[in-house]
């Protein structure tokens, strides 16, 4: 049986496999050790994920981890989640109001330009050398430093209550779901994300993705 070659592929991962198992399955097919992605991509998540094969191209994966990221997301607004995202507890709002698209428009300004964004308490941001979820799933609140990202821009592509469908191209370290979060605070509705899809992560674009199947077939 041959072997998957060494390079970096554009991989589209589906919604539920972890960014990890994703990189596990590339080992097996390609019988090398050494595989890497350049940045995870939650499990409810989909889209451009950039997978390395071989020593001489897993040392490339820290200038592709610093690459502007491009999503389109899904966040439902009117309702909260522990995890600000679909995959936990939700918890509907109460005593709002519902935001018409202009208000929507103004609030998302605030999240444009050099921001300061404090990353989800169900991150793999380290906390005193452990990983934040693993502190949340224990009932911990870890406490995490606010830190500098960049937003390059945020689109409005629908808008019907309670469903938001953005675009936005952010700096590495970004978290969709803590602009989901922030955003239903400004709005005082509160919100999480439905569905994140990455569209682009520097050059790889989602147009040319190669899914699991086709990628198998093609060894």
């Amino acid at each position: 049986m041959k072997k998957l070659k060494h390079g970096i592929y554009n991989i589209f991962k589906p919604p539920g496999p972890t960014s990890h198992d994703i990189v596990n399955l590339v080992r097996k097919i390609s019988g090398e050790k050494r595989v890497g992605h350049a940045g995870t991509l939650d499990p409810f998540a989909e889209g451009v994920l950039i997978v390395a094969v071989g020593r001489e191209y897993t040392k490339k994966m820290g200038q592709l981890l610093k690459q502007n990221k491009t999503y389109r997301a899904a966040i439902r607004l009117g309702a909260s989640s522990d995890t600000h995202d679909l995959t936990g507890r939700i918890v509907l709002s109460e005593n709002y109001v519902k935001p018409a698209k202009k208000d929507i428009f103004s609030a998302l300004k605030k999240f444009t330009g050099e921001i300061i964004q404090t990353p989800p308490s169900f991150s793999a941001v380290k906390v005193k050398g452990k990983k934040a979820y693993e502190l949340a799933r224990k009932g911990a609140t870890p406490k995490l430093k606010p830190r500098k990202v960049k937003i390059y821009y945020i689109k409005i592509l629908k808008y019907k209550w309670p469903f938001l469908e953005i675009e936005t191209k952010v700096s590495s370290g970004t978290y969709i779901r803590a602009i989901a979060r922030d955003l239903g605070e400004v709005l005082k509705t509160g919100g999480y994300l439905e569905k994140l899809i990455r569209t682009k992560v520097g050059r790889y674009n989602i147009g040319k993705s190669v899914k699991l199947d086709r990628l198998i077939k093609n060894i």
